[in-house]
């Protein structure tokens, strides 16, 4: 699939974490990126109750990291629910096992038993993908973070924006 920009390759880093991890390619800072409203949005009503905690538990760090606007709405409620997603298939496997053992009885008399995956391992391991592509894009992995750093002064022009 092809970038913002047509062409592929890796997604462009949004300002506000270039100017966050120093530019360490020192390419040009995009002075005309759109800056939405860094105001935090409200976690929506109809999300689970773990996705809900995943919420109260991230939003106030994100804040606090001043990467979150309230424009982040459905990506944040997206990677809640696929954290709860996770929780739940997770409670499935812990319930009923990996392995799910199906019983056939044929005409003849004959029974055969063979044992399956549990799907609750398909729904964890699809979970575990969402969620980390949410974390790379909210900076909530160990390596996301450590290219980032609190610069020590805002640096070039319009900097002092993505800072204040």
């Amino acid at each position: 699939m092809a970038g913002a920009r047509g062409r592929s390759g890796r997604k462009p880093k949004p300002t506000c974490l270039k100017v966050v991890t120093g530019n360490p390619g020192k390419r040009p800072v995009n002075e005309n990126e759109i800056q939405p409203d860094d105001e935090v949005p409200v976690c929506p009503t109809w999300l689970s109750r773990e996705a809900k905690a995943e919420w109260r538990r991230v939003v106030p760090e994100l804040a606090l990291l001043k990467l979150l606007a309230k424009v982040d709405r459905a990506a944040l409620a997206a990677y809640c629910e696929a954290w709860s997603l996770l929780r739940r298939a997770e409670g499935e496997l812990e319930k009923h096992g990996l392995l799910l053992l199906e019983r056939t009885e044929f005409e003849d008399g004959s029974v055969v038993t063979k044992a399956t995956r549990n799907p609750a391992a398909y729904v964890m391991t699809n979970a575990m993908a969402q969620i980390r592509a949410f974390c790379g894009e909210f900076g909530l992995t160990p390596s996301a973070r450590s290219r980032m750093s609190t610069p020590e002064a805002p640096s070039g022009k319009g900097a002092e924006r993505y800072l204040s």
